[in-house]
């Protein structure tokens, strides 16, 4: 119960700081380029690190090949179809610059919140997985979050959505992340035998988002800055991984 209590609760913190990210591009508006780039790229290395150092060796270590496959591409294939949902392009046209940047919003919106469920289950079967693991994961969610805020509100902002109606969406978002928690707790504790499956579908998510979005979208922003945030967020997660 006490280790349940845990998760729920470093889960929570890590989907908040999508409410944090809202928060400061309401309070002092969009960051530079670079800086976005900076913190896209970072959390795209610290994920990445979570992926190849932890999640997929421990779902190595566990169970059979065939979960650790299996489980993998299932967390692709989440992710995609999750992604293709979300960028159907819609029957009704925004007419208006206003539209068009609250459409955006919403879309970016309702996106983070379909990653943050398997983010939330990848915090609950590390830390089954590994003691511990599952804070290192949750830091790297953190970081991820931060930046994926400024994105939703950014355009809500420009479209003169009222302040507090935003932050009311991203603290929405934010209990996506411990929901996701919760799912995997339960999916866990049902299904013991298949930790290994859930931890690779985890590492399938989080690497298909890394490579499809946030190192994209780092790379557009300021290349050489994204390089160097991808470098510094791997070796700080190794780094704090070989601590551990």
């Amino acid at each position: 119960m006490q280790e349940m209590v845990q998760i729920l609760w470093i889960s929570t913190i890590a989907g908040l700081a999508t409410t944090l990210g809202s928060l400061l591009v309401v309070a002092f508006g969009r960051p530079q380029e670079r800086v976005l780039a900076t913190l896209l790229a970072g959390a795209g290395g610290v994920m990445l690190a979570v992926v190849t150092l932890d999640l997929l060796p421990a779902a190595w270590e566990i169970g059979p090949l065939s979960q650790v496959i299996s489980g993998f591409i299932s967390g692709i294939l989440f992710i995609h179809l999750a992604n293709r949902k979300m960028n159907s392009p819609s029957s009704a046209k925004p007419i208006s610059r206003r539209q068009r940047l609250k459409h955006i919003g919403i879309l970016v919106a309702s996106g983070i919140a379909l990653h943050d469920l398997p983010e939330g289950m990848a915090i609950a079967v590390g830390q089954e997985a590994t003691d511990g693991l599952g804070f290192l994961i949750a830091l790297a969610i953190t970081l991820h979050n931060l930046p994926e805020g400024m994105a939703t509100a950014a355009p809500l902002k420009m479209a003169g959505i009222r302040w507090w109606k935003i932050l009311l969406l991203n603290l929405g978002i934010a209990f996506f992340t411990p929901l996701g928690a919760l799912i995997g707790l339960l999916a866990v504790d049902s299904v013991q035998n298949s930790l290994a499956f859930f931890l690779a579908l985890a590492g399938g998510a989080m690497a298909y988002l890394v490579f499809s979005e946030l190192w994209p979208l780092s790379r557009e922003r300021h290349p050489r800055y994204a390089l160097l945030g991808g470098a510094i967020g791997y070796i700080f997660f190794a780094v704090l991984s070989i601590l551990h």
